[in-house]
């Protein structure tokens, strides 16, 4: 995946910075594997705005993601390389020889055509699916379950990729992206290679109007607002608040700590992220 920078002939394109989409390969995605989306603004099940600041944006289409890999020692051709609106990593079609058809996410320098397979007897190759167990020490993976058959869900996003430090009986470490080293059950899947589209924290959008393509809606900051509104509100002149950052309704917003000290998984933590 490449960058584009674009000349300054309007506002707009004046501070863009927009993916190239080289590595697309596939326009339109697969009609089976595609289920709709609905919006739900920012609310919750009462109808009420729970997470500020969202609303609007383009109609999008949800993608049917396998993250379990479960279809062990059945191979499966890459089709495609496709655009998630969902997401920020780039998904690949994969075609298997029983004729069932799945997405999975595409990691970087995957070229369709190649062959993939998941399963324990698997070679570690770029874009196969193995236990953690069967993966050779230092091989770079993402895609991991935090338990065996409930489907990937730690490193999952563009660019992200983790690293299998060590092994002792049934647990294996890897180090996360964060630089948090974990202990994992050596039976959960992850698959091989590191996620595409590896420059997405680097793009610029250039303009509001493409953050409200995305259903993002602006932000006022509370020192802006009035006393009645904000608690960091009001004050003859600009203030800055004068206290300490909070919410709107109050609570302390930077700083806190947000994992829970008496959380079980605490103790599969072998060296936290900071």
């Amino acid at each position: 995946m490449g960058l584009r920078t674009y000349k300054p002939t309007s506002a707009g394109t004046r501070f863009l910075i927009a993916p190239t989409f080289e590595e697309i390969t596939k326009d339109k995605p697969e009609r089976s594997l595609v289920e709709s989306k609905k919006r739900k603004a920012g609310r919750g099940s009462k109808g009420r705005i729970s997470v500020r600041h969202k609303g609007g944006g383009h109609k999008k289409r949800y993608r049917v993601i396998d993250f379990r890999r479960e279809k062990h020692g059945i191979p499966a051709k890459v089709a495609g390389i496709e655009y998630d609106p969902n997401r920020s990593a780039r998904i690949a079609l994969l075609h298997y020889v029983d004729g069932e058809k799945r997405y999975i996410l595409a990691p970087l320098g995957l070229q369709v055509g190649v062959t993939v397979v998941s399963g324990p007897n698997a070679e570690p190759t770029l874009g196969n699916a193995l236990p953690l167990g069967n993966v050779p020490i230092g091989i770079v993976v993402h895609g991991i379950e935090l338990q065996p058959g409930a489907g990937a869900r730690a490193c999952r996003t563009a660019g992200s990729g983790a690293q299998v430090m060590a092994r002792e009986g049934t647990l294996a470490n890897v180090r996360l992206p964060s630089g948090e080293i974990r202990m994992f059950d050596v039976r959960c899947m992850a698959t091989i290679g590191q996620i595409g589209n590896t420059e997405h924290s680097s793009k610029s959008d250039g303009k509001a109007g493409r953050r409200r393509w995305r259903g993002v809606r602006p932000t006022v900051r509370g020192v802006a607002m009035n006393p009645v509104d904000h608690p960091m509100g009001g004050g003859e002149g600009r203030t800055s608040g004068g206290g300490h950052p909070v919410s709107p309704w109050g609570k302390l917003s930077k700083g806190g700590k947000t994992r829970g000290r008496r959380k079980p998984s605490n103790r599969f933590i072998v060296k936290r992220r900071k």
